[in-house]
This record gives structure tokens, C-alpha cells and sequence, in this order.
């Protein structure tokens, strides 16, 4: 692995983990104690996701080089937290607050750096066959917060709101997201196919 492989790595880490910082301040504010804060953020898909990308990037600046699948999983993941935030999702915040730094870095800066880091030094040997192992982590969260929700009651995001839209409507969200993550995996195997 090559050294501006290891520094770019390393950068989208430190971004990565600033940002999920700033964040956990921002919730901290509002919830009663430590467990309850980090408790409501692991409801969401941007912060987990994000947590894997600092945490897989961290030890790729250490010197584990990420394979095809996993890059390609990450890259798609976390793109994926970009568009769905700011084609469904986007509220505007008072610029330059706390909030609005997290609000950056995780939905905007995180995506597009990592897209970067995938163009520039991504292996391009994903195949076919990998492109299902880029639905396990999205499809695994989607069970996780539905089981969530149906013990708590807070479902994350509104397009998982079973209670409101019921079990059919969920299911055919779930199936776009699926088929949209599978889609951007087939962009990625193809980019792949005609960079080598």
C-alpha cells in the first residue's frame, strides 16, 4: 500500500471521527446521560456507517489494505447515506453551528471523500458475485432498526416507520433501497471493469 493511500486514509478517519463527535455533542445536549446518547445514535444508519468507515480506514492507515467487496461495500454505504439524506432526508441547519459542522461531515464531506478515495485507490477486481455482498450491511440495518422500532417504537427514519405506513409500505422501501445500493454496486463493478 502505497504512502498517499495511508494518508488519505488516515484523513478520512480524522473527518470521520470529528464529525460522529461533533455529533454525539449535539445529541449529548439533548438526552439524559451518556448510554441514552450513544444508545439513540446506534439507531442510525449514518453513524454506524459512518463508524465503519472511520474504523476501516483507521486500520487501512495502519497498514490493512481494504479488498474489492469491502471497499466497494463501504464506498456504496456511505454514498448511499449522502443521496437518501439529501434527496429525502434534508432539513436546513443554522449554518456553521455545531450541528451543521456534523451535519457536513457526515452527509456531504465523508461521501465524497470516500468516493474519491475509491476512484483513486480501490483494488478494481470486484466481479458479479460480489455485488449481493454490498446488500448485507444496508438489508442487516433495515432488520436491526425494524426490530428496534417495533420494541421501542422509534423508527430512525421515516421510510422504515412501520406504525405509520405499515409492514407492506416498508417492505417495497426496502426493496428501492435495495435495488438502488445494487445499482450503485453494478456502477462500481463497471467503472471497475473499464479503468482496468
Amino acid at each position: 500500500m502505497n504512502a498517499r493511500n495511508r494518508a488519505l486514509s488516515a484523513v478520512i478517519c480524522a473527518i470521520a471521527s470529528a464529525a460522529l463527535m461533533a455529533q454525539f455533542l449535539v445529541v449529548q445536549g439533548r438526552a439524559p446521560g451518556l448510554g441514552p446518547t450513544l444508545w439513540g445514535l446506534a439507531g442510525y444508519f449514518t453513524i454506524l456507517t459512518n463508524s465503519l468507515v472511520a474504523l476501516a480506514f483507521g486500520a487501512q492507515a495502519l497498514g490493512r489494505r481494504l479488498s474489492a467487496r469491502e471497499a466497494a461495500t463501504l464506498t456504496i454505504s456511505i454514498v448511499m447515506v449522502g443521496l437518501v439524506y439529501h434527496l429525502l432526508l434534508y432539513r436546513p441547519l443554522v449554518p456553521w453551528s455545531l450541528r451543521w459542522w456534523a451535519d457536513l461531515g457526515l452527509h456531504r464531506i465523508m461521501p465524497l471523500l470516500t468516493a474519491f478515495w475509491w476512484w483513486r485507490h480501490a483494488p478494481r477486481t470486484l466481479v458479479l458475485r460480489d455485488l449481493p455482498y454490498c446488500l448485507i450491511w444496508p438489508l442487516a440495518y433495515c432488520g436491526y432498526a425494524l426490530l428496534r422500532g417495533a420494541f421501542s417504537g422509534f423508527y430512525p427514519y421515516p421510510f422504515l416507520h412501520v406504525a405509520r405506513l405499515g409492514w407492506e409500505t416498508v417492505a417495497v422501501n426496502i426493496g428501492g433501497l435495495a435495488l438502488a445500493f445494487t445499482g450503485l454496486a453494478a456502477v462500481l463493478w463497471l467503472i471497475g471493469r473499464l479503468s482496468r
